[in-house]
């Protein structure tokens, strides 16, 4: 069978979902204690309490039946009915059918019951839940007796009730309270991943229970592990980029003392190649080693300032539009990395760059688009790796980058705890790069 649909019923969430494991079965146990105790208890001690009462009705009917006339009737009725506390009423006029409020679970069973016992009884009126009064055929004319409601069933049923809803309600407080303590800890785990996913490490100690505990001490160890891999990557980047500047430098020194030929322009194009392949390593590393601080600024104001300085370099580069109000949190260096970036690849490769903001409720999407050649969407996901140079793709004559630019700002959106996405330009029919940062 196919459950789907019960799965879009369900809670999303953590605290949805354990709630309901927990007020589900206290729910269930009150109905089925509720069913039980209505027809175990309400029914069956209406029908015995009902059962005796029909006996006394009854004796009463019967010596009415046996007197000889109505005004011996009525003593005879009311020398028994006064002891039994019966108020009688002889003769009456007649009447049938019943009447019993529709919430009155109880009056049913008393119907039923005093109808199956005495088959004179004509009329039953239960419309005021504190007097029973039943009309009756007798050989001296219709006969009323009224008695108490509590004679035939249980004054108080309210009680059983209020004791469920209070005993309900005291349970469903208690185990709100335990809930939340118990998924407090999971929450914080959860807030330091997602923290440490936009590049933010935030103080976290493991608490809550065994498991959670366990889950958060592993969450510590491969925090630390990452944080170690990214400082080792850098100091290795660093490193062979700093011991390759002497050599290279001993090169250019050497070419600049040999005769001016061919072979030595080669040679110096090829030194000069290794140097921005050097520059970029360590750029690269400076990016990684970088200690910005993450800062809650208006997006639309700070992706104007870059715009502005880039026209103010020359670079044919114009924002659109800037869609929602409002700010969001990053580091405005890494930013301006990841921006400049993408703007110098557009206009390398086309004759204009385009960006756009969208400012939403969970996400900062940053648009830059070009009319250039755009990128193949085969070699869309190796365009994003480090020093990949698309040359069936991108002109690279045109342009002397080494392959990391997108990759810069695809390690910078994801250090915001976000993607970054290429496709193809439908106003440009260039490339289009979206940079989504989470909020």
């Amino acid at each position: 069978m196919n459950f789907d649909w019960l799965k879009g019923m369900m809670p999303r969430g953590l605290y949805g979902r354990a709630a309901l494991i927990l007020i589900l079965p206290i729910v269930t146990i009150q109905l089925v204690v509720s069913v039980v105790f209505l027809q175990r208890h309400f029914e069956g001690v209406t029908e015995q309490m009902t059962t005796t009462m029909l006996r006394e009705v009854g004796y009463l009917a019967e010596l009415v039946d046996q007197a000889p006339d109505p005004a011996e009737a009525v003593r005879a009725a009311n020398s028994v009915a006064v002891p039994l506390g019966l108020s009688v009423t002889l003769p009456v006029a007649a009447s049938s059918g019943d009447k019993r409020v529709f919430y009155d679970l109880s009056g049913r069973v008393v119907i039923a019951t005093l109808r199956a016992g005495l088959k004179q009884i004509s009329m039953i009126d239960l419309a005021n839940l504190r007097e029973v009064r039943l009309v009756m055929a007798t050989r001296h004319g219709p006969m009323q007796i009224v008695f108490e409601r509590r004679r035939v069933s249980a004054s108080n049923p309210h009680q059983l009730i209020v004791l469920m809803l209070t005993t309900g309600l005291l349970m469903t407080l208690i185990a709100f309270i335990f809930l939340r303590n118990q998924l407090r800890p999971i929450r914080r785990m959860a807030r330091a991943a997602e923290e440490f996913g936009k590049g933010r490490v935030v103080p976290y100690r493991p608490a809550g229970a065994v498991e959670v505990r366990s889950a958060g001490a592993a969450f510590l160890d491969m925090r630390n592990r990452i944080e170690r891999q990214i400082e080792q990557r850098t100091l290795m980047l660093s490193g062979i980029s700093h011991d390759l500047r002497t050599p290279l430098t001993r090169l250019r020194l050497g070419l600049s003392m040999l005769p001016e030929d061919d072979d030595v322009a080669a040679l110096e194009r090829d030194v000069a190649e290794m140097g921005k392949l050097v520059d970029a390593f360590l750029e690269f590393a400076r990016d990684d080693a970088a200690d910005d601080v993450p800062e809650t600024l208006p997006p639309c104001a700070f992706v104007a300032q870059i715009v502005g300085d880039a026209q103010r370099g020359g670079l044919p580069v114009t924002l659109a539009e800037c869609q929602g109000e409002g700010t969001a949190t990053f580091r405005p260096d890494a930013l301006r990395r990841a921006l400049e970036n993408l703007i110098g690849n557009a206009v390398r490769y086309g004759s204009r760059a385009v960006v756009t903001v969208g400012l939403g409720p969970r996400a900062l999407k940053i648009t830059v688009e070009d009319d250039g050649p755009g990128i193949a969407p085969e070699l869309r996901e190796e365009a994003l790796r480090p020093f990949t140079r698309l040359d069936p793709a991108r002109n690279q004559n045109k342009g002397q980058g080494v392959g990391l630019g997108l990759s810069i700002a695809a390690d910078i959106a994801r250090s915001h705890g976000g993607t970054i996405r290429l496709g193809e330009s439908e106003a440009f029919g260039g490339l289009k790069v979206e940079l989504v940062l989470a909020r």
